[in-house]
């Protein structure tokens, strides 16, 4: 089921705050990722009785670092690789036979830049539960204006999620924010002018990272935010450098929300080839079912599914009521 209202979107993060769980934001690109998510949260509904079985499914649109909207179709044109992602997630999570039924969706608009992603920031909110409203490379003063003016105007329909300073990319060579001791305290000034509901802090972590442990995650930091936010607000970008263990402690952090994707499709498509590497000679002899692209895919959801399930559980869902 799809919630794309904000008063429904709050009941379900009142439901992740009262409990020792993050919400899982995971980010696809592809008709195959966006099942494997749901396919995710299904099997963990069933393994651990779980009812309805909160995951937030994102994408970005003009990202430059990793602009998931146009790798939706050939065409490469966001606009429409957005809308075929929520026709094809509407299908699979609305219709009431359907196997995900159960599984409560929240679509997210991630790293959504003011300007480049004006129209999934304005006409594609009415598919959304939340948004990444990214002004992050602005002046912060420029930053604090876009940002908490957005808030003014669509708060009431969704949920927002601001950013304050510039986050490090993998091989971009991005500054990180300087490790501060009043950093805390900035970003509770930034949360009151602003009037966001979650904030993205740089918590040392690395987006797109090619491997684990190659960053430092400040833990203190994430704690010293939630104690004077006095709340249970931020959301950890770049989770794909830490290790499964520092993903476990994550909501005793006062981590809300995690989003991650890289590791999973790195980790999926290596696979996917290994199994393809199995079956080669049965392609060679021009097999139609080791051939097609079908079992490729089929290969990739399976694991990335497989995946997602392990971080659900490390981030609590083993436990979710």
């Amino acid at each position: 089921m799809i919630v794309n209202k904000r008063k429904d979107s709050e009941k379900i993060i009142e439901r992740i705050k009262s409990q020792k769980v993050c919400l899982p934001i995971f980010c696809t690109g592809s008709h195959w990722n966006t099942e494997a998510i749901l396919l995710a949260a299904k099997n963990i509904g069933e393994k651990f009785n779980v009812k309805d079985v909160p995951v937030a499914i994102a994408m970005t649109y003009n990202y430059e670092y990793m602009p998931q909207a146009q790798r939706v179709t050939h065409t490469n044109d966001a606009r429409l690789g957005f809308l075929s992602q929520m026709q094809h997630l509407r299908v699979l999570a609305s219709d009431p036979k359907s196997p995900y039924y159960n599984v409560i969706v929240l679509p997210h608009l991630d790293h959504a830049d003011p300007v480049k992603d004006k129209w999934a920031l304005t006409e594609g909110t009415e598919y959304l539960a939340s948004v990444m409203f990214d002004a992050q490379k602005y002046p912060l003063e420029d930053n604090l204006k876009m940002t908490s003016d957005y808030v003014s105007k669509y708060k009431s329909k969704l949920m927002i999620e601001g950013i304050m300073d510039q986050l490090s990319v993998s091989l971009m060579n991005k500054k990180r924010a300087t490790l501060d001791d009043n950093y805390p305290e900035r970003a509770l000034d930034y949360i009151k002018k602003t009037g966001i509901d979650f904030l993205v802090a740089d918590l040392g972590t690395e987006q797109q990272a090619t491997d684990i442990g190659k960053s430092i995650y400040l833990k203190q930091r994430a704690r010293d935010i939630r104690q004077l936010a006095g709340d249970k607000i931020l959301v950890l970008h770049g989770t794909s450098c830490i290790s499964d263990e520092e993903i476990a402690t994550l909501p005793d952090d006062g981590i809300l929300r995690v989003n991650m994707w890289t590791r999973i499709a790195r980790d999926s498509g290596l696979y996917a080839i290994d199994q393809l590497h199995i079956r080669e000679e049965e392609v060679r002899m021009n097999n139609f079912n080791a051939i097609e692209s079908h079992q490729y895919l089929m290969d990739s959801t399976e694991k990335a599914a497989q995946i997602m399930e392990e971080i659900m559980i490390s981030l609590g869902y083993d436990h979710l009521i």
